[in-house]
């Protein structure tokens, strides 16, 4: 797997009955993929992640900025 920095948010739905995936560095719609199981999740959402990459290297666009936590000493 890649090493990547942009933030996953994987959460709960009740009302899917799955997990939904959201990359919140990434302009756009609040949820990207999702899946039946957390892992489903995870390995759909860096699916997505890769295309979304690629989809701005091709266009030439800068990437977004990854959020990046700083730890408090």
């Amino acid at each position: 797997m890649n090493n990547y920095q942009d933030k996953m948010v994987i959460q709960w739905s009740e009302n899917d009955q799955c997990y939904l995936v959201g990359l919140p560095d990434f302009p756009g719609q609040e949820w990207r993929t999702h899946g039946d199981t957390y892992i489903e999740a995870v390995n759909n959402g860096v699916a997505v992640l890769e295309l979304l990459i690629e989809d701005y290297q091709l266009s030439g666009e800068p990437l977004p900025i990854p959020s990046i936590l700083e730890e408090v000493a």
